[in-house]
């Protein structure tokens, strides 16, 4: 079963206009939850960031997030999910074709459920990258549907036997094509700021919290590719990808080449949250 707006249908029966204002424009926003034993993680934060995005391109979701919330929660339970995702998407809707904000329309919001393990493998050993140039636009801090920027960075990565790209604006890295990176000098964390360049990630504000708990010092700032390589340990973040070391970068290993004792601290304390 699958959430169309505020009804239960089966999958089978669902469409997408051709005039959908996201099919078109990619005119629309997203969320992507995980679910543990049943239970969604950290449902508000996500909840609060879909709101966000909406407010930020002025769209309207057709009801609340109170009652979106046991929406979500009845499609888990209907579908039987215990370990996954559930996908939420809200366009602005179906309008005759045309770039400016349609007069009369009514947001297209859909959901769905993924049946899905956690990513051990890149937990325990992590995983390999490379740096691409950030072609996306100045607004990452939106979680729109506009990912193209993303999907090419990502197609890239596993044409060179990689697991993400790690993306820089002129030498600057910012985050990955699908995640937050963290870089580990010193005993100390560093990311970039939460600004208008990289998307706030829910994993990542678990990360910043996990990390007061632990007295491990953080740095919420800009940093570039050299101190990428010069970096004692280097973590990605994301729903999908929780906590995973990055062991390569390029041609060159970080570290010696092994998840470090920083990450092994925060995927510990993380274990425990889940």
């Amino acid at each position: 079963m699958i959430l169309i707006d505020d009804q239960l249908t089966k999958r089978e029966n669902a469409h997408i206009d051709i005039e959908d204002r996201g099919y078109q424009f990619g005119d629309g926003i997203y969320e992507v939850f995980r679910v543990y034993n049943g239970k969604v993680f950290r449902m508000q934060d996500h909840l609060d960031r879909f709101q966000r995005s909406a407010d930020e391109i002025g769209l309207q979701l057709p009801y609340g997030l109170d009652r979106l919330q046991s929406f979500l929660e009845q499609l888990i339970e209907t579908n039987g999910l215990s370990e996954g995702n559930v996908y939420l998407q809200a366009s602005r809707g179906v309008a005759p074709r045309s770039h400016p904000f349609p007069e009369e329309s009514r947001s297209v919001l859909v959901a769905y459920t993924i049946e899905g393990e956690r990513p051990l493998e890149y937990i325990r050993n992590g995983i390999r990258t490379i740096t691409e140039a950030d072609i996306r636009w100045l607004r990452c801090d939106i979680k729109s549907l506009n990912l193209l920027g993303a999907v090419l960075a990502k197609q890239k990565a596993k044409e060179h036997g990689c697991q993400e790209a790690i993306l820089h604006r002129d030498g600057t890295v910012t985050e990955g094509s699908s995640t937050n990176v963290f870089l580990v000098k010193d005993g100390q964390l560093i990311t970039h700021p939460a600004n208008n360049l990289i998307l706030h990630g829910i994993t990542r504000l678990v990360v910043l919290e996990l990390a007061e708990e632990l007295g491990i010092p953080v740095k919420e700032e800009t940093f570039t590719l050299e101190d990428l390589r010069k970096a004692d340990e280097v973590f990605i973040t994301g729903t999908t990808v929780e906590i995973s070391p990055v062991v390569q970068i390029d041609d060159y290993h970080v570290g010696d080449g092994k998840p470090g004792p920083v990450v092994h601290r925060l995927q510990e304390a993380f274990e425990k949250q889940i």
